[in-house]
């Protein structure tokens, strides 16, 4: 045994506990710990029966994933195979199922003869989440319990159940509500006098039902819940392998599939996401004794889409928000909007009539900038005019009370310009929603250069409290995201400009694994809102190449899906764009006018480029401290911009190709585009190092 794992007789049990918080996972000393507690107690004559528990709140929240990358010890066994030690075991086992039962923890329980579950618990299978599926078991022993359909539904979901749920489906044999290592040893008490072991392994009765027809259906669907990656059909795969061969032989395909999937780039992408996505909120200047302030009302000033979806943020949370807009008309347009997007949800079933009204009873309106002056924060989202919002902080930090905090939703102006015409800079941030705001997960809250370390705090922990993913990040044009975008944005036009054509080049994206590609994500925003903002970008452009084509497409009345027509034709009743012959005979016209000879791009060049513009662009923004760590921009690209989760973001993608190789692209692409790729030189430092972006922390410019 171990120290993570104890072994304690409590008259003929030997109870077994698992003490490695703060989630017990199943770490090599844990599996370890295991494997000889329960042969100990296998080898006592004077224990009769175990249950196996974990301390604390926990009973086993999964494997350790930090360890996967790592030699297991010549002295632990797999964890399949302690599992299926305790399957084996002539004594019976009781698994008391105190706390969270994830992954490795469900299939630990699953290898135990019984199972309690105490009230509250929940448990499930959440590999796919990961990259890789179940691989001690949970494939093969899971149908013999709950059956197959009811299994591939746990295992491609990856959500957990609750206790109630797992008893119903078969999973726990009883509902605990009170003390269930108590519980756990009666019971094992009365098993080992009346009972014996009960394999879950050998229980194959409701294997039945399933043929290859209905196998293949499961693998189409599965094929669909997750475009680019493999996971989800090979968990069909075990799952029908449960079906069709004896146990050890459906346990030898699972491991093999599991060790496949497991040691794949994309799941490795996966993980990496997993834990960085955890370690955004982790603010290295910010001390633990700083609270920040606690938002318990809020204002919006504007009631269009931004404003009304980040008002919905509120409500949703349960937070009173008042919307401010200039007149009744646009306010209560405002406000029609809100009510239209909850009432479509009570009618797809995500939300009762009664959750909307309570949410809908949350939001109030008014013309009134005094209307706010209760307000713990304050949230400007009104268009991209820097005056316009300037004059709009000014009269906010005359109507709002002191303590207030002002923020700004804006994508890309500098906020430090909005903190200087206020009397309150240390209150003033960035908190940039992404649209829609009310369904979007990321908020990019931007730290200005006078910002208390109590502001930072609020606005952090304002994410959480939203259900966000709130990354910090400093004052630069565009800031993280936005700063990418607009320069691979370009890499592409230039492409098109040059052979490519809009088409191909949203394809390749969309091949890749993002949900749109970027001309497609142009008409879904307008492309009269790019010309816009690009107009308000002069400084980017200054001896640098200029694109002309979205400002042609625009010309052309072709704003997007608005207007049915942009890049792409929008058929009558269709969102899905179609080529457009139109655009097409203007791209070729316009590289003759530029004096350019179009040539073919292949696919690889095109994904080739327009990455190494994201990466590079993503180094530049680490040398000048915009972010904390390369692993925060990845996970403003997966959640801000649909960066494929098992790509890992473009800082990742350029450690898994390789930083030199990166290296070399951006220095070829350099000599064609100029400025708008100029090389990093800390991309080039890291490269040199044989160091990583993805791993790469610096502190936050202030």
């Amino acid at each position: 045994m171990t120290d993570v794992v104890e072994l304690k007789m409590v008259g003929a049990i030997g109870v077994v506990t698992i003490n490695n918080p703060p989630a017990n996972a199943l770490s090599f000393a844990v599996v370890k710990g295991m494997d000889d507690a329960i042969k100990a107690a296998m080898k006592d004559p004077n224990c009769k029966a175990v249950v196996v528990t974990g301390a604390g709140r926990m009973f086993v929240a999964g494997a350790d994933i930090r360890e996967f990358n790592l030699p297991k010890p010549a002295d632990v066994p797999e964890l399949h195979d302690m599992i299926k030690g305790i399957e084996d075991s002539p004594k019976p086992v009781v698994c008391a199922i105190n706390g969270l039962a994830l992954g490795g923890g469900l299939e630990l329980a699953m290898g135990c003869h019984y199972r309690l579950i105490a009230k509250g618990t929940q448990v499930g299978q959440p590999e796919v989440k990961l990259g890789f599926i179940p691989g001690a078991g949970g494939t093969q022993r899971l149908p013999r319990l709950i059956g197959i359909g009811a299994a591939l539904d746990l295992i491609l979901d990856g959500d957990p159940i609750s206790a109630e749920k797992a008893v119903e489906l078969g999973i726990a044999d009883e509902l605990v509500t009170d003390d269930i290592v108590a519980r756990a040893v009666a019971l094992a008490d009365a098993l080992a006098k009346t009972g014996g072991p009960r394999p879950t392994g050998a229980r194959n009765d409701r294997l039945s039902g399933w043929d290859a027809t209905k196998f293949a259906e499961a693998r189409k669907k599965a094929a669909a819940i997750a475009r680019g990656v493999e996971h989800f059909t090979a968990a069909v795969d075990c799952v029908e392998a449960a079906a069709t061969k004896p146990l050890l032989e459906g346990l030898e395909y699972e491991r093999k599939t599991f060790v496949a999937l497991r040691d794949s780039d994309k799941a490795k992408a996966m993980r990496y996401m997993f834990f960085a996505e955890r370690e955004v909120a982790k603010i290295p200047d910010l001390p633990k004794d700083v609270k920040g302030a606690a938002i318990k009302s809020a204002g919006v000033v504007g009631s269009g889409t931004m404003g009304g979806g980040i008002a919905m943020c509120f409500a949703n949370a349960g937070i009173p928000v008042t919307i401010v807009d200039v007149t009744d008309e646009q306010l209560n347009a405002g406000l029609k909007k809100v009510e239209g997007l909850y009432a479509g949800q009570v009618k797809r079933g995500r939300l009762t009539q009664d959750a909307m009204d309570t949410r809908m009873g949350l939001i109030t309106g008014s013309t009134d900038f005094f209307a706010l002056n209760g307000a713990d924060i304050v949230i400007e989202a009104v268009f991209e005019d820097m005056d316009l919002k300037k004059e709009i902080f000014k009269t906010l930090d005359a109507t709002a009370k002191p303590d207030a905090v002002l923020a700004s939703n804006t994508s890309s102006l500098d906020i430090n310009e909005l903190a200087a015409a206020t009397k309150r800079a240390d209150k003033v941030v960035g908190v940039h929603f992404f649209s829609p705001a009310n369904v979007m997960k990321l908020v990019e809250n931007v730290r200005t250069a006078k910002a208390s370390k109590e502001t930072v705090a609020t606005v952090m922990n304002l994410s959480k409290a939203l259900d966000k993913i709130g990354v910090l990040v400093g004052v630069g044009d565009g800031f993280v995201g936005n700063r990418m975008l607009h320069v691979a944005r370009r890499i592409a036009e230039f492409m098109v400009e040059e052979g490519a054509l809009p088409w191909q080049v949203d394809k390749v994206l969309y091949d890749y694994g993002f949900p749109m590609g970027v001309f497609a994500v142009n008409d879904l925003a307008g492309v009269d809102v790019g010309v816009a903002i690009r107009k308000g970008q002069k400084k980017l452009y200054q001896g640098r190449r200029h694109p002309v084509l979205m400002d042609k497409v625009a010309a052309l009345g072709r704003f997007g899906q608005k207007t049915k027509a942009g890049w792409y034709d929008y058929p009558e009743g269709s969102r899905t764009g179609v080529p457009s012959s139109v655009i097409e005979q203007m791209i070729v016209e316009t590289s003759k006018e530029l004096g350019i000879t179009r040539r073919a791009f292949s696919d690889d060049e095109i994904l080739t480029n327009y990455l190494a513009a994201l990466t590079n662009t993503g180094a530049h923004v680490l040398d000048e401290k915009l972010a904390i760590r390369g692993a925060d921009i990845d996970v403003i690209w997966h959640y801000g911009y649909g960066f494929p989760r098992h790509r890992g973001g473009p800082m990742f993608h350029g450690d898994l190709v390789g930083l030199k190789k990166v290296y070399a692209t951006v220095e070829a692409l350099h000599k064609v585009y100029g400025d708008w790729m100029k090389p990093s030189g800390l991309l080039k430092q890291l490269a040199d190092d044989g160091k990583k972006l993805s791993e790469y922390t610096c502190p936050i410019q202030t």
